[in-house]
């Protein structure tokens, strides 16, 4: 079986568009419960302004409370020197930066052009390179953006190329709005791949148009090896309208399932993870898998004369 690796970003990217502030034990026994189901690679929060992301104020609480197993990875995002730093004093040993592959988005996102949002990164890499600290780089509207339109396949690769050479170890493409066909998201990564090797290379899918588990099989099957996804399908993008819904960690590990890949993930814990979260923020489970497996114990429970079945995954 070959393996697959899932960046989890739910308890980042996930939570940080929840309008109810969600108390510090919740997200880490989120975090927790993540871990104990088989992820290796879990978002924990971002060290940003809490004026601009109040779900992100507790960004120390979290990361001081964090229980540190060995071989997970708790990456946090710091879009500037000063997030670094506060990063650095609670003991992050990764860090990751957000560019993006539209003008118009980065200019409304954070007020700058994408050139000069890259230059505001040197710092950054420069820091991370002298503590051995490993940076990812993100790259929004890979496919379209709200503003813009479609999004050019050779400005993502210049962007995605940028962020390699300046020392990102990985590189997640986002398809922010969601637009995305798995032909759409083949020419983006056909002009990527040509620039940054695939290996370094990751898949974040937004679900907005029902199209990330395919966009995900589609890059699967072009070779990438790395998938972000969230938990639930929590969150989205607060300057995407309408494009709420990253692609649920349930569905992929699914559809990686059943394609003969090696995730390292308990889908059942999983599944269980993502209806408990659900259930404390009271909001609809965002996962299709999740729905059908649990609603398929439910009713297991209520006939025993089905107890006996295989409910980890499509039935024969």
């Amino acid at each position: 079986m070959e393996p697959v690796r899932i960046v989890e970003v739910g308890p980042r990217d996930g939570l940080q568009n929840e309008r109810q502030l969600v108390p510090t034990p919740t997200k880490l026994r989120l975090i927790e419960r993540l871990v104990m189901a088989g992820l290796r690679d879990i978002e924990a929060t971002s060290f940003v302004s809490p004026k601009w992301v109040p779900q992100m104020a507790d960004q120390a609480e979290v990361m001081r409370g964090l229980t540190r197993h060995p071989g997970i990875s708790y990456p946090v995002l710091t879009p500037n020197m000063k997030g670094f730093d506060a990063a650095m004093a609670v003991g992050a040993t990764e860090v990751a930066v957000f560019a993006a592959a539209s003008e118009a988005f980065s200019h409304r996102n954070i007020n700058c052009s994408i050139a000069e949002s890259i230059d505001r990164f040197r710092p950054v890499f420069e820091a991370a390179a002298r503590s051995g600290t490993k940076v990812r780089g993100y790259v929004s509207c890979a496919v379209a953006c709200p503003y813009d339109g479609p999004t050019s396949p050779e400005q993502v690769a210049a962007v995605a190329q940028r962020l390699h050479e300046l020392g990102c170890h990985e590189v997640s493409l986002g398809d922010t709005t969601g637009e995305g066909t798995p032909d759409s998201v083949r020419r983006m990564l056909d002009a990527v791949a040509a620039k940054v090797p695939m290996a370094r290379l990751a898949g974040h899918y937004h679900d907005t148009y029902g199209m990330a588990v395919a966009n995900v099989h589609a890059s699967y099957q072009a070779g990438m090896r790395v998938f972000d996804s969230s938990i639930a399908g929590l969150g989205g993008c607060p300057y995407a309208c309408g494009s709420s819904g990253n692609v649920a960690t349930e569905d992929v590990v699914y559809l990686l399932h059943g394609l003969g890949a090696n995730t390292g993930i308990d889908l059942r814990a999983l599944v269980d993870c993502g209806g408990w979260i659900s259930d404390v923020l009271g909001r609809a489970n965002g996962s299709r898998v999740g729905r059908a497996l649990l609603a398929r114990r439910d009713a297991s429970r209520e006939d025993p004369s089905t107890s006996g079945r295989d409910r980890s995954g499509p039935a024969a």
